[in-house]
């Protein structure tokens, strides 16, 4: 399976994040210079391309178990709770990856204003020196104590 020209059920909210398409976001993950964000973010998004098709499979082998024009005495309740494990199994891998890229994104720095702040912080400071004081004419002399 390719996991790029697959559809997740998070892609819209990464092209809204990333502004392309996937399948840009892909080939830019793999140019120069891609982010560490991007990069993470379309590898969790593979993750959650195979659990989603793990739970597509497991949902169309009960349907297929179940249909209503299947003979019931093909029925099997171990297949069926074996089913169910698995269901529950990919369930749970795709509410993590699905949630572990909902926090990723959260993460991230907002793109444009974030970067010129950046900027603006490292810009050069000037270092100036003030000519020496004048000597007191009594520096270092001692005072002698009222008597």
């Amino acid at each position: 399976m390719n996991v790029v020209e697959k559809a997740s059920s998070q892609d819209g909210l990464l092209e809204e994040v990333f502004g392309a398409p996937v399948r840009d976001l892909y080939a830019q993950a793999m140019g120069p210079g891609a982010s560490a964000a991007l990069v993470r973010a379309l590898e969790l998004r593979s993750f959650l391309v195979v659990a989603e098709e793990q739970v597509a499979r497991v949902r169309d082998r009960v349907h297929e178990a179940t249909a209503a024009d299947r003979d019931m005495s093909e029925l099997s309740a171990d297949d069926l709770r074996f089913d169910a494990q698995w269901m529950e199994a990919a369930l749970a891998g795709r509410a993590g990856y699905v949630a572990a890229l909902g926090r990723l994104l959260r993460a991230m720095p907002p793109p444009g204003p974030a970067a010129r702040c950046a900027e603006r912080l490292t810009q050069p400071t000037i270092t100036t020196s003030l000519p020496p004081a004048p000597a007191d004419t009594c520096a270092g002399a001692v005072r002698k104590a009222p008597s």
